[in-house]
């Protein structure tokens, strides 16, 4: 229905006087269904249902329109702002479906199905479970609630029995409520057709939800129970075990002539007559009892209609619950160190009980011994309750006590960086070393170890698994020296340079220089270094414990550069060339010379023959001229002027 706005709101109805006919309904036993519409389960939405079932729309919207109908589990969002939110059907089956129907603008059929096999001149109850979907807050003294009349009709059409339900009244939360109506088949007649009429027309209410549509044989009371009919609880036995009870029934009034006939339905593969059991009282024996649930009944018929499932009724189940016995594990053979908790968990039961040595019976579960003896080691046995109070066979399992062990270690040793020792252990069978790191082993009871710095290493010894103690032994690693005799340097001769040594390493005894050439103490650090000509300095570092690490710099001495101001090239042999002492100690030196214009007169690489004040072989005039020496050793290059005397 799509909700109209014409009126006002109002919380107020008039309940009491309407034509609402609840039910008419058995007031006996009911037989098995013939028809039995749950309309399944599953997720939303459900399938549309067979032809001929109804003549609405199908639609997959849980909030269908008026003139449709829907198969869900459940009905949300507040359909239209005026609809119930229903989470369940009626029987509350998981994810169970219901009919959901927003009736038609006009009176119509929306229900039909077919009961075959039925008996003549005997009594059947057709019922329907249902629900209005209009909440009673959200209803309008015009809304329109479900009125349905019930038909039972032949194949031919021919009316057998109506039966109307009157309006059923909205209600403050969803209530579902059983409508139904009993009849007689004639002479005949074995065959007929249940109908639901909407006899409301839609659009301003109307909507309901149907579910557990049924068609049901009626007949007398039917009571049976354990002894006597007031003791109708389940009954609850063990798997194996042997068991008699005594099943006594009573048949109320309304069969000429009943016909009995109990019946055994196993983990509810269907109902099965049992031969010969025909009285009111059923002595049943059970021997050696197999799990499952055993239910047991009275079907009763009208003469020969017994033997019809869908012309008789019966009792309600009684049951017998056969509990599977409990199985209990335990683990294999525990081991357990001697001083250490024992602790055996069963499992496979609700409550459990032990024996053992040295201990009295317990319904302790985990086991606990602390502080365990080797009286303590031996068979331990267990049996597993259930909660329906069966028991298990005993479970053995056999704990073993290793006894202490006294774990002992080698002394703590020495070593230099880079080096090896070997630790020992003994006292057990197994030995386990943390930390790892720098072990060739971590479990064996002699490892080689070469830790890069000092290390305490912890060994834990055991017997059969058990950790029964620890020691530890320290690993000291002295550091190995280290010599730096810096970077290289460059001198002019006749200068000093300081040289820039360090050192490193543990238990360092002695530092010098060798050789001694013009250092000013070759025992310090950081010497003061004059030489005259090149050199290389080693630093000898030494190490009580761990040797002599040694480093060399090298001294680069330049000559000193001594550049005259003025020749005289006239070839008179004296002074004829422009000579600079020691400048051909510098092979890589560039030498150049320019005029008082600036213009490049001569250049040299290196300086293997001495200038002889010629450009490109011709005399160049008296005069003054100047120069730039590049000696290419990263000192300040050298500039100045010579003159030319002729």
């Amino acid at each position: 229905m799509r909700p109209r706005s014409s009126d006002l709101f109002l919380l107020f109805l008039l309940i009491f006087f309407t034509s609402r006919s609840l039910a008419q309904t058995c007031s006996g036993s009911l037989g098995d269904p013939v028809i039995d519409q749950t309309f399944g389960a599953g997720s939303n939405p459900g399938m549309t249902l067979s032809g001929g079932i109804t003549n609405m729309n199908y639609t997959s919207s849980n909030c269908p329109n008026d003139g449709y109908y829907t198969i869900a589990n459940s009905v949300t969002g507040n359909c239209y702002g005026v609809w119930h939110n229903v989470t369940t059907d009626h029987t509350g089956n998981p994810n169970g479906y219901m009919m959901i129907v927003n009736a038609s603008f006009q009176p119509s059929t929306f229900f039909t199905q077919t009961a075959n096999g039925l008996c003549p001149n005997t009594t059947y109850e057709f019922s329907a479970y249902i629900l209005n979907l209009y909440a009673l807050a959200a209803s309008k003294p015009n809304s329109i609630p479900p009125n349905i009349t019930f038909s039972i009709e032949t194949t031919t059409g021919q009316v057998l029995k109506t039966h109307n339900t009157g309006d059923i009244l909205p209600t403050a939360q969803p209530k579902w409520d059983k409508y139904a109506t009993n009849f007689t088949t004639p002479a005949g007649v074995t065959d007929v057709v249940v109908k639901m009429i909407n006899n409301a027309p839609g659009g301003n209410g109307n909507d309901l939800i149907l579910d557990d549509i049924a068609f049901r044989p009626c007949g007398p009371i039917v009571q049976t129970g354990f002894g006597d009919l007031t003791s109708t609880g389940d009954q609850n036995i063990c798997e194996g075990s042997k068991a008699s009870y005594t099943l006594k029934a009573s048949v109320g009034a309304g069969y000429n002539n009943p016909f009995l006939q109990w019946q055994a339905n196993q983990n509810n593969t269907g109902w099965m007559n049992i031969p010969g059991q025909t009285s009111a009282v059923f002595n049943l024996n059970i021997t050696n009892a197999q799990s499952g649930v055993y239910q047991y009944r009275l079907a009763v018929g009208e003469g020969e209609n017994i033997l019809s499932p869908t012309c008789s009724v019966s009792s309600q189940p009684l049951t017998i619950n056969v509990n599977p016995l409990p199985i209990a594990h335990l683990p294999a053979t525990p081991i357990v160190c001697e001083g250490d908790a024992l602790t055996l968990t069963a499992t496979g039961g609700a409550s459990y009980t032990w024996s053992g040595p040295n201990i009295a019976s317990s319904n302790q579960n985990p086991l606990i011994i602390n502080n365990v003896t080797p009286a303590n080691a031996g068979i331990y046995t267990v049996v597993a309750t259930s909660t329906s109070d069966c028991t298990s066979a005993s479970v053995q399992t056999t704990v073993k006590v290793v006894p202490k062990v006294v774990a002992v270690v080698g002394n703590n040793p020495t070593i230099c960086a880079g080096e090896s020792t070997r630790l020992t252990a003994s006292g057990g069978i197994y030995y386990k070393w943390t930390p790892s790191t720098g072990l060739d082993h971590d479990d064996m009871p002699n490892p080689v170890a070469t830790p890069s710095q000092t290390t305490t290493y912890t060994v834990k010894v055991s017997n059969d698994a058990c950790y029964d103690d620890t020691k530890s032994v320290t690993v000291t690693v002295n550091n190995n020296p280290v010599a730096n005799a810096g970077d290289n340097k460059v001198i002019f001769e006749g200068q000093s340079v300081q040289l820039n040594g360090a050192m490193a390493g543990d238990n360092i005894s002695n530092h010098y220089w060798t050789p001694t050439t013009g250092l000013d103490n070759p025992n310090a650090i950081a010497p003061n270094a004059s030489p005259k000509d090149d050199i290389t300095y080693t630093l000898n570092v030494v190490s009580q414990t761990c040797g002599t690490a040694t480093s060399t710099v090298s001294v680069r001495v330049y000559k000193k550069i001594t550049i005259p101001n003025a020749f005289t090239p006239n070839n008179d042999g004296i002074n004829d060339f422009w000579n600079i002492d020691a400048l051909i100690t510098y092979p890589s030196c560039l030498v150049s010379i320019f005029d008082r214009n600036g213009q490049k007169v001569y250049q040299s690489t290196g300086y293997p023959k001495s200038w002889d004040g010629t450009r490109n072989g011709s005399p160049l005039p008296a005069g003054t001229y100047y120069y730039i020496i590049d000696l290419k050793n990263n000192t300040p290059k050298l500039s100045g002027w010579v003159v030319i005397i002729r």
